[in-house]
């Protein structure tokens, strides 16, 4: 099975593990571009993609200490990023009792386009469909969903509310409805396919810098998607031999293994490039 990485979210997953500093410096265009091209992508593909982020903003324009080209990381980014570690790099079993976050909107029929954006945006957020208008998740995810909501400028169309859930149908039965639990299973059983043979090779040798980038850039790329697809239900609430706890342990092997060995390939170029 092959999968499928945009050159715009390797860009992301690359700010996310190695271009966030504390003075928050620009990564040099040619880093990018030597960086990305490890990957696979070539340099026109960077540009246009990198455009893209600035666009969004998401990326801004600055001049690294040598006066090279380069580009930051936007507020917008850094938060969109910090929320981003809470779910990617989450430890432990969430608890049944910590209750939910409910998101209840309504969108004036002028500005329909916004309510696709709310319904889009809180699926990506791992909300699930309670009822029509009324989106569903674990309690724990109430921060990030209003730093994304107000980011967007979404938040005058919601009201959230936290709570418990009290019937009728058990909550075991109630979160089968309200996620597709299947899909996100495969997605998970997609990922081990993939990168549970990586970590068991890396368990037996150590890679390169340049290996250690790779493998790891890839798997976080492919991995940051899953615990939004996600909303992180109780084991409880979960079938049988749900496989994201295997996956999650085959991630975390991973990160360990490979993140920091992979930095010394991404700080090797640091001060040599120019645009």
């Amino acid at each position: 099975m092959a999968e499928q990485h945009t050159p715009r979210s390797l860009i992301v997953s690359l700010y996310g593990a190695y271009g966030r500093t504390p003075d928050n410096a620009p990564l040099p265009v040619a880093e990018l571009i030597r960086l990305l091209a490890a990957l696979g992508v070539d340099a026109p593909s960077v540009r246009s993609s990198v455009s893209r982020l600035k666009r969004r903003g998401l990326l801004e324009p600055r001049r690294t200490s040598d006066g090279a080209a380069g580009y930051a990381l936007s507020g917008d980014a850094r938060q969109l990023l910090d929320d981003g570690d809470r779910r990617i790099y989450a430890a432990g079993e969430p608890h049944e009792d910590e209750g939910w976050v409910l998101a209840v909107f309504s969108v004036p029929e002028a500005e329909r386009h916004k309510r696709h954006l709310l319904r889009s945006r809180l699926a990506r957020l791992g909300f699930g469909t309670a009822a029509p208008g009324v989106w569903i998740a674990p309690a724990a995810l109430y921060e990030e969903t209003r730093h994304t909501l107000q980011r967007l400028q979404l938040d005058p169309y919601v009201d959230l509310f936290r709570g418990e859930h009290l019937g009728f149908p058990a909550t075991a039965e109630a979160v089968g409805r309200w996620w597709d639990l299947a899909a996100i299973a495969k997605l998970y059983e997609e990922f081990l396919d993939l990168h549970e043979p990586v970590l068991r090779a890396w368990s037996t040798r150590e890679p390169s810098p340049e290996e250690a980038y790779r493998d790891y850039l890839l798997a976080l790329d492919s991995w940051r998607r899953l615990p939004y697809a996600d909303p992180g239900l109780p084991a409880a609430l979960l079938p049988a031999g749900w496989p994201g706890g295997r996956a999650a342990t085959v991630f975390g092997g991973l990160h360990g293994l490979l993140r920091d060995r992979g930095e010394e390939y991404v700080r090797a170029g640091a001060g040599g490039a120019s645009d």
